[in-house]
Order: structure tokens, then C-alpha cells, then sequence
């Protein structure tokens, strides 16, 4: 509530500076005098000076990650939530009235009270509690603009209440008459509230993450639906651009903490058990970069805290390198004896990589002492630069700084890396000229079940999954791939092939290969699994798009035609100090439920390295312990 308030404060400190340079704009264009334009002039540059501090204070508050952390959560490395968009104090109150007198011949003061209650509703939104209390105040004020919308504005009239909200990123004021614009905002808050809810999860425990991934899947749904409905909106944080990003975050945060989930009770020191980790870790680097990617095009960077792009960089780092040193350890410590499974060990250690290292077959490498120590040692050597990467990173950003826990990881997973590599070099090797490939990024456990919602939702009617046997006929399948880019699809199928006479159709998409599924695979992934289809070929299952009768929803637009500008410059000659005091939120039901039913009523872990700090201190004073590297038993690593 304090740095929503604090928001709400620089928002207003901007739109004053706006106010007073577009009256110097508006001077230096009116005046010839050349004393009055050197006047104004060194006016504009004081009063821009102060906008870019101000901006740099909202990027500050934007980068307060630490504050949204779960109270007993200092040994995890913080999540990145969302600020919500802060909104002015509206009174609907005369509007209403005049409307209803108006329009249904009422006396408009006879619903004063409804309207009060309505008015109290949207206060209760600026500032929502962090827990479903607040979800359901947003969502409930939401449910009710339709109706408010069908009763109240007119396309042929305009009611002259002006909405008001603040860009969540810059705190630039957009000011429209259309409600499309409160309903993408209120929906944007609800997205955002979501992320400062998985943030407060404790991690520590199980049911912890499984609420944390489920609150960032749900903002990222929130996002998406925001994205596709509402077009054209004119606040650049609800952007496509922006809004694609956003996503990507939020589901590379849920993918975060399913791997944490994963490593939660512990990581067996086993070669199968390492390599699943290896796969997870180098899942969550990947994903992480591509919202590093995302963040770093133009106009997006432009807008995104510095800190953001950052923590996207370190993690990416950090996870990559958890992958190799994982991988590492397999080879390491675990050589092939009489008792295992071989052709298991073969078949996994294939599909860590695209490629095999220097052209080595798998078998070779498990088989030779001497080989698996020389690629265990080039895993280790590219974790020790990951990380040492990571680390340079962190210390280039002032609020990553201020992190103690992020740097005391960071610095405890490279030693690590860094020991187990001295442990395992020998002092008449002058040289290493082997590099290690990337690691095949792979979760079991993706964080999103359903697949892609562009393809995979209520809107589209689907077949039934079906089994396919695929089988080579002169070294060809028969059709080809495409994604755009997920799922994979089936075209240029020959209707003569193998697997059309066993039921495959154009146009089908591949939902797995043999047990992976295959929903958020890209064809690359996909391709991967089918490059090993031998004599006796793999089943795959699929499914077809059925026609359907249902007519498709329109997209709204948050802008009335006609209005050419992004934000009215209206809202800029409000007087702020003016807005009526807020009233507390009753629990009577508003008169805008006129027909419409309201339906709202109602470890023993060391692969992780933490710091391991007192719930009582304070995020900037650690007192951070590490495990020792004495040598791992034998039954468990962590």
C-alpha cells in the first residue's frame, strides 16, 4: 500500500512537470521576443531535468522487488512482480444523476446510494489487499463496467466523465471518455496483482510454489486475454509489444519456480536424476532469455527497467550454468559399472545434446574413464564462466546491488562450480581444447499443461487425441512441419504414405511423440524426437480442428473514433486537490445488479545454493551461510 502510494505521489509530481512544459511549449511557439525564449528555454531544461528524475524515481519503485518478497522468503533469489496502474478518484454522482432524470425519467437522486456504493467500489481498487480478498474486489468492479457501460454511455452522447490511468512503466497520464479504457486498466491491475501474489508465496515449502506457479499462470492468462481482446489501446505498458513480454516473463517466473519445486526435497546424486536436472535448469535459462530478448528491442527497452533486463540476464546465466555443472557432476561422479543399465544410460546421455562433443558417441563417452572426465571438465569450465558472467552483470546494476541473497548465490554457485572443477584438473593438463555443447533445454514438468491459448482454448472444438504410427519409407515421413510457433503442424502430407493410410490428416497437430508432450514444442523440438524413428517406427498423437459454428468475439478498442491524439491533455487541466475523499467499501449490493445475477459473492539441497538468513533481518543485512564442499555421500548430493 506504501509504494502504491508513493506511485500515486510521483504520477502526480509528472503530470504537474507535463502541465508546466506544455505551457512553456505552448509560450515558446506564441513569442517573438528572443529575452522571453532564452527565458524559456532555460525554463524547459529545468523542467525536463526534473521529469528525468522523476522517471528515474518510478524506475526505482518499479525495481523495489524486495518489498513484495514473502516476509520468511531470504533464501531464494526474488521474483520480479508487476506495479499496478494508478487511476484518480473519479465522482460519478452528478453524471449519474443528470442521466437517469435524463434518459429513464427518474429522479436521479433517489439511487444516490447505489451510486455511492459504485464510487466506493472503484476506490477499493486503487489499492487492493495482495491475496484473493483483492482479486475479487477487482474482479467484481470489473464484472460490473459492462453493465455500467450498456446503461450509462451512449455511442450518440458523450456522459463528460473522463477516465484517467497512469502508465504502470513511464506514469504518463492517458485520459479518455471511452470505459473500454477502464476495463483494459482494471484488467491490467488484476494481471499485476496476480504477480505480486506469487511473489509473497513462501518458496520454502511445496505448497508455497505450486501457489506460486499458479498465480503467475494466471497473470500471464490475464495478460494474454488483455492482449487479444482490447486493441489499440493508447498506454504503451498494455502495448502488444509490451504486453508479449510481460507473458513471457511471467511464465519464465512460473517455470522458475517449477524447477525449484522440482529440486525442493532434494536432488539425488544419480546420473538419471542429475541429467532431469540439467534439462529443468537449462528450461529456465532458456526461458529467461528469451525475455531478455524481448526486453532488449526497441521501443520495449526504451521503457523496461533497467533492472528488469538485468535480472533476466543473470538468471539466465545462473540457470545455464546450474545446467552444465548438473551434467558435469553425472559424468563425474558416476562411471559405468556391471549393474547398469547401459542402453538407458546411452539413450539419455543422446538427448542431453543436439550434438554429440567433438563427434564422440555416447557409448564411447560412458564407457571411458578418461573421456568422461575430459567433457565433465568442459561443463565445468563453461559453468565457471556462466557464472562469473552472472556475477559481472549483477554488479553493473546499482538495485541488484542491494540484493545481498542474489549476490550471496550467485557467489555460493560459483565456488562451487568453481571447486568441484579444481577438484577434477590435474596439474599436467596445460590446455583444454574440448568445449562443451549446449544442453538440450527440456522440462517434463512444463508450467503450462494446455498449450498455446492462440490454438488450445474453449473457442476452438477439437477431435479426440488419436495415435499415429510413424514409420520410414525411403528415409522420409511422408509430410512436413510447421509452427508459428507453436504447436507443430502437419503440411504437405502424401496421402499414399504410412502414415496417412494410418489415419493422419493435413493440418493436424502433433500434441506428443511417444511419451513428450509436444504442445510447446517449436518444430526444432519437435523434429529432435522424430530424428530417431528406427525400423519399427514411433507413435505419435494428434489431433484435428473441427469447423464450429460459434461465432468468434469482437475486439474491443479503448479509443472512441475520431480521437487522433494517444491521451487527452483534458486530464491535465483537472485540479487534483478537488476529487472527493473515498468512502468505505459497503457490502450492499449496487443498483448496477439491475438483472444480472452477481456471481462474485463468493532438503537436504545443495544444487540450489541459498542463503541461509534469519526471517528477522532485514533484506540488506544478511548473515549468509553456505554449505561446506566437503565430499557428497553417496546417496544423496544435495
Amino acid at each position: 500500500c506504501s509504494l502504491q502510494n508513493e506511485r500515486a505521489s510521483l504520477n502526480q509530481q509528472i503530470i504537474r512537470q507535463m502541465r508546466m512544459r506544455a505551457g512553456a511549449e505552448n509560450l515558446l511557439r506564441a513569442t517573438s521576443n528572443n529575452k522571453v525564449c532564452d527565458m524559456v528555454v532555460l525554463e524547459l531544461s529545468y523542467i525536463n531535468s526534473n521529469l528525468q528524475l522523476l522517471m528515474e524515481q518510478l524506475e526505482g519503485l518499479n525495481s523495489s522487488v524486495e518489498v513484495y518478497q514473502n516476509i520468511q522468503e531470504t533464501s531464494s533469489i526474488p521474483l520480479i512482480p508487476l506495479g499496478l496502474k494508478e487511476t484518480k478518484e473519479m465522482d460519478f454522482s452528478v453524471s449519474f444523476k443528470d442521466f437517469i432524470l435524463e434518459h429513464y425519467s427518474e429522479d436521479g437522486s433517489s439511487f444516490e446510494e447505489e451510486i455511492a456504493d459504485l464510487m466506493d467500489l472503484r476506490q477499493a481498487c486503487r489499492t487492493p489487499s495482495r491475496n484473493d480478498a483483492g482479486i475479487e474486489i477487482l474482479a467484481k468492479y470489473f464484472s460490473h463496467i459492462p453493465l455500467l457501460e450498456s446503461r450509462f454511455f451512449s455511442a450518440t452522447r458523450q456522459m463528460g466523465i473522463f477516465f484517467t490511468w497512469y502508465d504502470s512503466f513511464t506514469g504518463v497520464p492517458v485520459c479518455q471518455q471511452n470505459v473500454s479504457l477502464e476495463k483494459a486498466s482494471i484488467l491490467f491491475n488484476i494481471g499485476a496483482l496476480y504477480t505480486q501474489i506469487g511473489t509473497r508465496c513462501n518458496r520454502q515449502t511445496g505448497a508455497g510454489l505450486q501457489d506460486a506457479i499458479t498465480a503467475f499462470q494466471k497473470a500471464a492468462g490475464v495478460l494474454h486475454h488483455l492482449k487479444e481482446t482490447f486493441t489499440h489501446t493508447p498506454s504503451y505498458d498494455m502495448s502488444p509489444s509490451m504486453l508479449s513480454m510481460l507473458i513471457k516473463m511471467m511464465l519464465a517466473q512460473a517455470q522458475e519456480c517449477l524447477f525449484e519445486k522440482i529440486a525442493l526435497s532434494g536432488i539425488r546424486n544419480e546420473f538419471f536424476s542429475l541429467l532431469k536436472m540439467a534439462h529443468e535448469a537449462a528450461k529456465v535459462g532458456d526461458t529467461y532469455d528469451q525475455v531478455h530478448q524481448s526486453m532488449s528491442q526497441t521501443p520495449i527497452k526504451d521503457n523496461v527497467p533497467f533492472f528488469w533486463s538485468t535480472m533476466a540476464q543473470v538468471k539466465t546465466h545462473h540457470y545455464r550454468s546450474l545446467a552444465h555443472y548438473f551434467l558435469a557432476t553425472a559424468l563425474l561422479d558416476h562411471q559405468l559399472r556391471p549393474s547398469d543399465d547401459e542402453d538407458q544410460q546411452e539413450k539419455a546421455l543422446s538427448q542431453a545434446y543436439d550434438a554429440m562433443p567433438d563427434g564422440r558417441s555416447p557409448l564411447d563417452i560412458l564407457r571411458k574413464i578418461e573421456e568422461r572426465r575430459q567433457i565433465g571438465k568442459a561443463h565445468l569450465r563453461r559453468a565457471v564462466i556462466g557464472h562469473e558472467e552472472g556475477l559481472r552483470i549483477h554488479s553493473l546494476c546499482r538495485h541488484l546491488r542491494k540484493l545481498d541473497v542474489l549476490q550471496a548465490i550467485l557467489q555460493a554457485s560459483h565456488n562451487r562450480s568453481l571447486a568441484k572443477f579444481n577438484d577434477n584438473n590435474r596439474e599436467d593438463e596445460f590446455t583444454d581444447y574440448l568445449e562443451a555443447p549446449d544442453i538440450i533445454c527440456e522440462s517434463i514438468n512444463q508450467s503450462i499443461v494446455f498449450g498455446p491459448l492462440s490454438v488450445f482454448s474453449a473457442k476452438q472444438r477439437w477431435t479426440a487425441p488419436r495415435t499415429v504410427r510413424l514409420r520410414l519409407e525411403d528415409r522420409d515421413l511422408g509430410f512436413t512441419l510447421r509452427g508459428d510457433p507453436v504447436p507443430v503442424q502437419v503440411t504437405s502430407l502424401d496421402p499414399l504414405c504410412p502414415a496417412a493410410v494410418d489415419g493422419l490428416k493435413e493440418g493436424d497437430y502433433i500434441v506428443a511423440v511417444g511419451d513428450a508432450d509436444c504442445k510447446w514444442m517449436v518444430v526444432s523440438d519437435v523434429m529432435r524426437l522424430l530424428k530417431d524413428v528406427d525400423e519399427d517406427g514411433i507413435d505419435i498423437r494428434v489431433v484435428s480442428l473441427m469447423d464450429s459454428g460459434l461465432p468468434m468475439p469482437t475486439k474491443s478498442a479503448t479509443y472512441c473514433g475520431g480521437i487522433s491524439k494517444t491521451y487527452s491533455m483534458i486530464c491535465l487541466a483537472f485540479d487534483d486537490d478537488k476529487s472527493p475523499k473515498g468512502r468505505k467499501v459497503t457490502k450492499k449490493g449496487s443498483f448496477l445488479s439491475w438483472g444480472v445475477k452477481n456471481h462474485l459473492k463468493s532438503s537436504s539441497t545443495l544444487s540450489l545454493p541459498t542463503a541461509d538468513y534469519s526471517g528477522t533481518l532485514p533484506w540488506n543485512k544478511p548473515c549468509p551461510t553456505f554449505p561446506s564442499s566437503s565430499p557428497y555421500n553417496d546417496s544423496a548430493l544435495y
